[in-house]
């Protein structure tokens, strides 16, 4: 049985090579070419994916996608923006996105990314938002008021593991099993070291000691 796609774009060429694109893939298309079109797709048949454009008349696209995760609707989604703002993806993600591709883009690689999101959708990585501070799983990005910040692996496994423990107390043992193998053994210093660069990026008071304990991530 193939995947059912529900594809949102306003433009009749790209709209149509798409769909023959992924038709040829032997998914399933419904095409919509504004946004109240696609919701009463989307509340009238349920689908494996949506690939969604943001600017379409009637409903953009993030408004769209908000208002089907309103309705508890969790369906894989999508986003193809020639959007170049960060806080066009933030609002994308904030809607429910679960990842983006920005245009002009390359036909296989747009086949990879829905392979790669249709394998995921019974095990999801979702994207998290605290307030200005939202972490983007599938590209293993962390964006704070709309700007990406450069972390390094072990600083984003850090941060990831505050943002999964929100008002919560992140123990050292936790930091430790989290960025060090077993036979690794590092020192209060070489944490802390990847603690005050957290707080540097995100702001001191994001990230508080907890005497005796460890840290804790503030919403």
């Amino acid at each position: 049985m193939s995947n059912k796609i529900l594809l949102l774009e306003d433009d009749i060429l790209l709209s149509e090579s798409l769909q023959d694109l992924l038709e040829e893939e032997e998914y399933e298309v419904t095409l919509c070419r504004n946004g109240q079109e696609a919701l009463n797709a989307a509340f009238g048949s349920k689908f494996d994916l949506y690939i969604l454009d943001i600017n379409v008349p009637l409903i953009d696209g993030i408004t769209l996608l908000k208002e089907l995760r309103d309705s508890s609707d969790n369906t894989t989604a999508l986003f193809l923006t020639s959007h170049k703002e960060s806080e066009a993806l933030v609002q994308a993600y904030e809607s429910g996105a679960d990842d983006y591709l920005k245009k002009p883009f390359n036909a296989q690689e747009l086949l990879l990314r829905i392979k790669a999101l249709l394998r995921r959708k019974n095990n999801k990585i979702t994207n998290n938002c605290i307030g200005e501070l939202c972490v983007d799983s599938v590209h293993k990005m962390i964006f704070l008021e709309g700007k990406e910040i450069s972390f390094s692996p072990k600083e984003y496994q850090l941060m990831l593991l505050f943002i999964n423990n929100i008002d919560k107390v992140v123990t050292k043992e936790m930091i430790v099993s989290e960025l060090w193998s077993p036979s690794q053994d590092p020192s209060d210093g070489a944490i802390r070291v990847y603690i005050n660069r957290l707080k540097h990026e995100i702001g001191n008071d994001r990230i508080v000691n907890v005497r005796g304990m460890g840290y804790r991530l503030v919403s």
